[in-house]
């Protein structure tokens, strides 16, 4: 493996680290979601209890269903015993009701229904018990592989638990795979019932504050403290986070607001370098030509900090020299950049042109100069 000091890259490279932000969330995950870009992990593969986060897999479910054509927004579903018997945060269904699925999304979005994640469940799966287990094998097909659940709503019950990056793979799965469906997670209020207006409004804190808020779930119980996990975009940019563990609502709004100014101000994307840049030229053996370019496959862009030292460092990597013929655009190596207090980055190297295999002399050339080395190796060398 050859390491290739990348100076060439004029791309930018002076980048710098950020000031670390210390949460008083117990667990937490933040992820740039445009270049991917982990900006903070505490405790963030830890299964904890999530409350009614875990909500948003019901939601990822039922999404699902009306994707595939399992459910339609219109149809309207049976209220059962169980269902209605559920207290905490309800949308005070009664039993034998029917209601439509698409109050039933806002009421598990907006009002954070506990009845109504029920009533999807028994629709979808027969029993809640049946629907936790599938949403749990789904969840793991998805990649969250510290979620387990034991029910839909989220309700305390041992072994319901998810991690925080499990979580923060979920909202970005919600926001890109169902963008239909996402603007329900901005709405402020939902008034279901008139005769019961206590639950009305999205007790997400961050709606109201002109910060580019647009989503996903709060959670608490006495076990799971304060939890949200949220979402906001300014300019081209989308920042989702996960907290968990704080000690009050308010304190869960500080924090959350905190964090959401913190990613939007302490880090800028930049385009370090268009698509086509050529980063470094590599050996080509038995070629029509003896060397080849790297370039950049894709356009790169990189979350770079606004303040700080100069510390970005980029470093092409390949095994070389390379047999000829070479296509263009084949893969042949990596670029990686790496940066004080953020994780590295690697993107593919490619073939900057065809390299057409080289004649016949070419060969003869290389099959001398091959004898001539062994010959001066030694007897030792040559073994």
């Amino acid at each position: 493996m050859i390491r290739h000091i990348a100076a060439c890259l004029a791309l930018i490279l002076f980048s710098f680290p950020a000031h670390a932000f210390d949460t008083k969330a117990k667990a937490a995950y933040v992820v740039d979601q445009t270049t991917g870009t982990v900006l903070m992990a505490k405790n963030a593969d830890t299964p904890l209890p999530p409350a009614s986060m875990s909500k948003l897999m019901t939601l990822y479910m039922a999404f699902e269903a009306l994707e595939n054509g399992r459910l339609e927004l219109d149809d309207r579903l049976l209220v059962s015993a169980e269902a209605a018997a559920y207290g905490g945060s309800t949308m005070f269904l009664q039993q034998g009701e029917r209601v439509s699925v698409e109050d039933l999304l806002r009421g598990i979005i907006v009002l954070s229904g506990n009845d109504a994640c029920v009533v999807i469940a028994e629709a979808l799966s027969g029993t809640d018990a049946r629907f936790a287990r599938e949403m749990t094998t789904r969840a793991q097909q998805l990649g969250m592989t510290n979620s387990t659940f034991m029910n839909s709503n989220g309700w305390p019950k041992p072994g319901h638990r998810m991690s925080m990056r499990d979580l923060g793979l979920l909202a970005n799965t919600l926001i890109t795979e169902f963008p239909q469906f996402y603007p329900m997670f901005a709405e402020e209020e939902f008034l279901f019932d008139e005769k019961e207006t206590a639950n009305r409004f999205n007790r997400n804190p961050l709606l109201k504050l002109g910060i580019g808020a647009d989503g996903l779930k709060t959670g608490h119980t006495s076990e799971a403290g304060y939890g949200l996990v949220g979402s906001a975009k300014q300019g081209n940019r989308r920042v989702i986070f996960v907290i968990s563990g704080l000690d009050s609502a308010e304190a869960r709004a500080q924090e959350s607001e905190a964090i959401v100014n913190w990613a939007f101000r302490q880090f800028s994307e930049r385009t370090l370098g268009e698509a086509g840049t050529r980063i470094t030229d590599v050996p080509v053996a038995l070629g029509a030509v003896t060397t080849v370019g790297l370039e950049l496959h894709d356009t790169l862009k990189m979350l770079t900090p606004y303040t700080g030292n100069n510390d970005v460092q980029a470093e092409a990597i390949y095994d070389a020299p390379f047999k000829a013929p070479i296509e263009k655009g084949a893969e042949l190596g990596e670029l990686i950049i790496t940066r004080e207090g953020l994780p590295e980055i690697r993107v593919p190297l490619v073939a900057s042109d065809d390299v057409a295999p080289g004649g016949f002399m070419v060969k003869v050339t290389a099959a001398a100069q091959y004898l001539f080395e062994r010959l001066n190796a030694g007897p030792q060398d040559a073994s």
